[in-house]
């Protein structure tokens, strides 16, 4: 009789323990679950590397602080739409926009009616990526460096031809930026997109163009184009044996395509250092650092103080860029 109610005081104990178990792993869920969501706004359509790129973001964040994180594709305007979105939104920092050095480098200082200020209307957190390009001609040309292409063209002005992915793109101010910096003439043939340029690239229909390097040394693997320096401040990890513009012969030709996480100017600055240290944080995870390379980016971050003076920076090298040679979008 004792074993027996002693079996049933020992079942009784284990449903009670098992319910409170329970309760508080539903407690815990509902707390994880509260927890406000993040929105990562990506001014282009999904697919692109800029949304692969904010997705890697993305998930690492959710890993790494138990919220969640999501992307929201907002494409438009230059990237307009999406900053405009993220400077009208609750300024509480969990709206944030996934800028590029196109939507918040080039396209403020492009386009004439941009609908917010970037520097007034956007409080920056951290830069997240670069991600340089090469320079690479069709192979059919008699061009092996960069001294030489520069000396082709001073030899054959308005002979050579570049290509872009458009008016107004990084690709076709990059060409720009080399025609100032070089002193020499160069032909621009724009296309709606890059992968209609690459095409024409492939050909012989245009000589040369600036290129993102993932693609760039595809195109260089099939024997077709020819790298001759990368437009990044130092050698790339990933292609060393490429010269830069400066160690080509080039001083003062730098472009490194980046992209970084902004939110509202009205965000409270502790949460703007909160978000900070957590991009911070994600740069040290190896399987986040191994996703970006994988897509030929390198994964990086500052604080905020860096990356505002960092964007600034590129506003007014870009201003100087699209004044001097007139350059206009479509």
């Amino acid at each position: 009789m004792f074993m027996r109610k002693h079996h049933i005081f020992l079942l009784a104990f284990s449903v009670v323990c098992q319910c409170i178990l329970l309760v508080q792993s539903s407690v815990g869920f509902a707390q994880v679950s509260a927890a406000k969501p993040y929105k990562i706004l990506v001014p282009f359509a999904a697919g692109g590397s800029s949304d692969v790129m904010a997705r890697n973001l993305a998930k690492q964040l959710s890993d790494q602080t138990n919220t969640p994180y999501f992307v929201d594709n907002k494409p438009g305007g230059g990237g307009g739409v999406a900053i405009e979105a993220v400077a009208k939104a609750n300024p509480d920092g969990h709206t944030l926009l996934y800028g590029t050095i196109g939507t918040n480098g080039v396209a403020p200082v492009l386009f004439k009616n941009f609908p917010v200020d970037p520097v007034k209307d956007l409080q920056p957190i951290s830069i997240l990526a670069f991600n340089p390009s090469v320079l690479i001609v069709n192979s059919t040309l008699p061009i092996h460096s960069l001294k030489e292409l520069i000396l082709y063209a001073k030899n054959n002005p308005g002979k050579l031809t570049y290509a872009s992915a458009g008016n107004g793109s990084i690709s076709h101010l990059a060409g720009e930026l080399l025609k100032t910096t070089a002193g020499i003439d160069l032909v621009h043939v724009p296309y709606k997109g890059g992968g209609a340029a690459v095409n024409d690239l492939m050909s012989g229909n245009v000589s040369m163009m600036i290129e993102t390097i993932t693609n760039a040394m595809t195109l260089v693997q099939s024997g077709k184009m020819r790298a001759l320096a990368v437009t990044s401040s130092k050698p790339w990890p990933s292609n060393p044996e490429l010269p830069t513009f400066q160690q080509a012969g080039l001083p003062g030709y730098e472009v490194d395509s980046w992209t970084g996480l902004f939110t509202s100017s009205a965000t409270p600055r502790s949460q703007v250092d909160k978000l900070n240290a957590e991009v911070a944080k994600a740069t040290q995870n190896e399987s986040y650092k191994k996703s970006m390379t994988a897509i030929g980016v390198e994964a990086s971050s500052s604080t905020p103080e860096e990356f505002a003076a960092f964007v600034n920076n590129e506003l007014v090298k870009w201003a100087k860029v699209i004044k001097l040679t007139g350059t206009k979008i479509d």
